[in-house]
């Protein structure tokens, strides 16, 4: 072949390569809340500020920095990622247990079918990440509520032990009376404590 076919063919491609369709190096898809809850993520491009604020909206981040917005519908993001959405680890679940007034181990009865409903769902649930956070109702002094909210995160870990609960690596804290839940008039909502699941 002679050079300046070769050259011409050189040139041929660099012009074709200039000319193709830049190649998306990112995709990013909002995915609905477990609770259905509005949720929103800006994206920051180098042709500025994305906000993506609807369930399945989605853009893509091309190789320049520039962003694309995509229309991908919940169908196609199912058909196109159900391997990665199959590999989520189950969503974070929150559970509470309220005391009966002044006490740190006495449970509601409510609450006591609250703690066998968490044995059955931790039993469900490969390698849980469980925290106990205590809480107080707005009674008595701080040094007070905060000794007795941490008594009733212990209270609770001790009875899920009790329960044949494995409770080793539960995290187990109190506020005191920093969070309430609720005003004066339903000071029984503030006595509880929160167990979360991750």
């Amino acid at each position: 072949m002679e050079l300046t076919t070769l050259i011409s063919i050189a040139i041929a491609a660099a012009l074709a390569w200039a000319q193709a369709p830049e190649v998306a190096n990112q995709r990013i898809v909002l995915l609905p809340s477990a609770d259905g809850s509005p949720s929103a993520v800006v994206v920051q491009g180098r042709d500025g500020e994305r906000l993506l604020d609807k369930a399945y909206a989605s853009l893509e981040v091309l190789r320049s920095g520039d962003t694309q917005q995509i229309g991908l519908s919940e169908s196609l993001v199912r058909e196109y990622y159900a391997d990665l959405l199959d590999a989520q680890p189950p969503r974070p679940q929150s559970f509470l247990l309220y005391f009966a007034n002044g006490s740190d181990s006495r449970l509601t009865p409510e609450s006591e079918q609250t703690l066998t409903g968490l044995h059955a769902y931790l039993q469900s649930r490969p390698a849980p990440e469980v925290t106990l956070i205590g809480h107080t109702d707005r009674t008595g002094s701080a040094l007070l509520n905060d000794a007795l909210s941490l008594k009733r995160a212990l209270s609770v870990r001790e009875l899920m032990r009790q329960k044949g609960m494995d409770v080793d690596n539960m995290l187990a804290i109190g506020r005191g009376s920093r969070e309430p839940m609720s005003s004066a008039a339903q000071e029984s909502l503030n006595r509880r404590v929160e167990i979360h699941v991750r």
